[in-house]
């Protein structure tokens, strides 16, 4: 473990902070300068993101830029944050879409101090899950980044925006209320003298039988959020019931920190218990994987293709898990990240699209591409990467994961697959309706989208090339802390 010099983990928490004070300082009025404050903090925190990432020693690897301060002595909680090679990544995911999707949100009217105030605490549980190695802290980051959800959708949102709340919410409570006895039954049993990660996976911390019971509970309740199957029903209507800057957080970040969460705390901890429930890890990815390509099929509501695809998308990092490898870990944390920029790019587009033709069902659009051809083209951009073409990011995270599939679970593999062509399907036909074809009349008179809301598409287009291309910036990071994890299991 290499304690920093400078704190940037606790660096980039403090930019979401002090930019949250800032805003919920500045009179209501100041709509403007509020923008300004949040697309400043917001571009602090994904420089210091980026920082930490470029600096990170994949040769060294272990953790690094540890930050530690006694918080609870007597019960053990400390203030314990660090980055790994399955962090970094997340961390990297979170500062590109938060950056972005203030950027993204420069039209808003309606409570513009409110809104920021609670995109910008969201945004500080996600950073906060992420870079932190002490149970308590995960739990609270966690509901940190769950609460804002609902006032967001509720008041800002669209399309049955209560329900989606209540229903988004409901559902998140569920798996934290599965979470908190998991993370107390794992304290206790260990002593109930730390609930520090690095010290309480060590061998032998846990029996098997206790490893077995608290995957499951950890499993079910950070797969709730990962939008695992059967509990994926809040994702596609809370997809489309958020504004645009939340609909990217929400797919692009939030889902990730229910597979993070999966990897972070239920693998790490319970090793005997990943290799006992795998096989059903595999088959409800799969389930997933299949049934979110086929329920996006039938979509008519941009929104909903994008959500349902997302539960089909969020399966292969499922199945990555699942296959105990050191591949599976690569291709699963590979595949969030990309997803994450993919969703994110979606939602903007999609944002951009019904702001100006005030509907997102497919039948009413139709040869956009001819009035707008930018904003198509960041939508058919990430309409490729999902269906995995070969040079955009999505590609590699899906190859590795089905590599160890095939080598795993054989028939999972040919059916996740398979899913693959009805993506390729649904996607398609998607592009085809909503952006050739016969033009609409009454969308004639659009513009396409300016320069300066193009900025927030152009950097998730690039970051999408960049990884497509450049595929091994990203696997050496995350492969410095999979294969030391795997060689350290009993």
């Amino acid at each position: 473990m290499e304690f920093s010099n400078f704190p940037y983990l606790t660096a980039i928490l403090l930019s979401c902070v002090f930019g949250l004070l800032i805003i919920l300082f500045l009179p209501d009025e100041k709509k403007q300068a509020i923008k300004q404050i949040s697309a400043v903090f917001s571009g602090l925190t994904l420089v210091l993101s980026l920082v930490v990432f470029c600096t990170y020693d994949t040769g060294r690897a272990g953790l690094q830029f540890a930050e530690r301060v006694t918080w609870v002595p007597s019960l053990g909680i400390s203030y314990f944050n660090a980055a790994d090679g399955f962090s970094l990544p997340m961390i990297l995911l979170t500062g590109i879409v938060f950056f972005t999707g203030v950027l993204t949100m420069r039209e808003l009217e309606l409570r513009v101090k409110e809104f920021y105030a609670l995109y910008f605490l969201l945004v500080t549980g996600v950073f906060g899950l992420f870079m932190s190695f002490d149970l308590f802290f995960i739990f609270i980051w966690y509901d940190v980044s769950l609460f804002p959800m609902y006032l967001l959708i509720a008041v800002w949102g669209s399309t049955r925006k209560e329900y989606g709340a209540m229903k988004l919410t409901l559902y998140l409570l569920a798996g934290s209320a599965l979470i908190l006895p998991a993370i107390i039954y794992l304290h206790v049993a260990a002593g109930g003298t730390s609930f520090d990660i690095t010290a309480l996976m060590r061998p032998g911390t846990f029996s098997p039988f206790q490893q077995k019971l608290a995957f499951l509970l950890l499993f079910i309740g950070f797969g709730i959020l990962a939008g695992v199957w059967p509990f994926h029903t809040w994702s596609p209507v809370g997809h489309v019931a958020a504004p645009t800057a939340v609909s990217m957080v929400h797919a692009g970040v939030l889902m990730k920190i229910g597979a993070f969460g999966v990897l972070r705390v239920a693998i790490f901890l319970c090793p005997e218990g990943w290799k006992f429930w795998a096989p059903l890890m595999a088959t409800l990815a799969v389930i997933g994987i299949v049934y979110g390509a086929l329920a996006a099929l039938s979509q008519t509501d941009l929104k909903f293709v994008v959500g349902y695809s997302s539960v089909s998308h969020m399966g292969i990092v499922g199945l990555g898990l699942s296959t105990l490898t050191v591949d599976g870990l690569n291709g699963a944390v590979f595949q969030m990240f990309a997803h994450g920029i993919m969703t994110a790019l979606f939602f903007s587009a999609i944002g951009y699209i019904y702001d100006r033709t005030h509907t997102k069902m497919i039948p009413e659009l139709g040869g956009l591409s001819r009035v707008m051809p930018k904003a198509s083209g960041y939508f058919i951009l990430a309409a490729l990467t999902g269906i995995g073409v070969p040079c955009l990011a999505s590609f590699w995270g899906e190859l590795v994961v089905f590599i160890a599939a095939f080598k795993t679970y054989p028939v999972a593999g040919v059916s996740a697959v398979g899913a693959l062509v009805i993506g390729a399907l649904f996607m398609l036909r998607v592009v085809q309706r909503a952006f050739y074809g016969p033009m609409q009349a009454k969308f004639a008179h659009l513009a396409d989208i300016p320069f300066h809301l193009g900025i927030p598409r152009m950097i998730l287009a690039a970051v999408i090339v960049f990884f497509g291309l450049f595929p091994s910036v990203l696997f050496d990071v995350i492969d410095s802390a999979a294969v030391p994890f795997m060689r350290g299991l009993p």
